[in-house]
């Protein structure tokens, strides 16, 4: 399979400012954390980075400067989704395609669609999806799974689909996908802890949350895996699931703000109705991370 979004993306956090404004230097040292990092590809604007939170207009500002400090050394997916159809078509229609690699669109969230509903949402976006689409399956938050059926009738139906990022957590229903798809759909891990064995039943690698922090050791791994090296790939693995598991203890992305904080990244700051996580949390994230960087 031909795919640039083999591998490592990178769920890019939005970092902001003690006054609540984004912190756009910040965000250039983490871009460039994660370029250094060696990850594949970085994706913007979406549910890591807080994006139901963000203005239009901060939206729009984000997309920018990422594309800007990437300078095209690797691909940039922008999260564009949302629970209403005609909006984020609008949405689709202002956006510049030429700039960006890939788009990744979440299922709906709050209505509960049918999966007709889901497959009808998909084929309107795709009218005015200009760039590769990577379909977004997260039960846990939207309301609603996506099942397999439904991500292979649209691989099949809709030339714009080519991955899939599946943070359902079902190994059976992402097998079924794997085992039936065309050979132009990607599957990718959703989850951080499940990208080793999703990868080990066939799937093509991971949009992470921990590579925010992590770049070099996730992206090492995944490519140990896909490349066969799977004793390597093990050891990583196990080296950050401890990590990988804190981060969600009170929620994403709090805990991964809580570890860009402790690495110097970025501050310890996300939106309402999110607050940081505890000082529990936060001194336990700081142990597991000076364990993985003792220096």
């Amino acid at each position: 399979m031909n795919t640039i979004f083999q591998g490592t993306g990178v769920a890019l956090i939005t970092p902001f400012t003690p006054d609540n404004h984004i912190d756009f230097d910040a965000l250039n040292r983490l871009v460039e954390h994660c370029i250094n990092g060696n990850v594949e590809y970085l994706v913007a604007l979406g549910t890591t980075g807080e994006c139901a939170t963000l203005s239009y207009e901060e939206q729009d500002a984000v997309r920018d400067a990422v594309i800007e400090m990437t300078q095209s050394r690797i691909p940039v997916v922008l999260g564009i989704g949302g629970n209403e159809t005609r909006d984020i078509v609008d949405i689709m229609k202002r956006t510049d395609f030429s700039r960006i690699q890939g788009v990744l669109s979440v299922t709906p969230y709050y209505n509960k669609p049918t999966q007709a509903g889901l497959v009808a949402h998909y084929k309107a976006l795709a009218e005015f999806c200009k760039a590769p689409m990577i379909l977004y399956n997260v039960p846990g938050r939207t309301g609603v799974n996506m099942t397999a059926e439904t991500t292979l009738k649209l691989a099949r139906e809709v030339k714009q689909v080519v991955a899939v990022k599946e943070a359902s957590g079902n190994l059976s229903q992402i097998m079924e996908i794997i085992r039936h798809r065309p050979e132009t759909l990607a599957v990718l891990s959703g989850d951080d802890a499940l990208a080793l064995p999703v990868i080990a039943l066939g799937g093509e690698g991971v949009i992470s949350v921990a590579a925010n922090a992590f770049p070099e050791e996730v992206s090492t791994m995944v490519r140990n895996m896909l490349g066969g090296h799977y004793e390597d790939a093990r050891t990583i693995h196990y080296a950050l699931l401890e990590f990988i598991n804190a981060l969600f203890v009170e929620g994403n992305p709090c805990g991964i703000k809580a570890a860009a904080h402790i690495l110097g990244i970025a501050g310890n700051l996300v939106r309402l109705p999110l607050v940081p996580v505890s000082e529990g949390t936060y001194q336990k994230m700081e142990s597991l991370i000076k364990e993985l960087k003792p220096h």
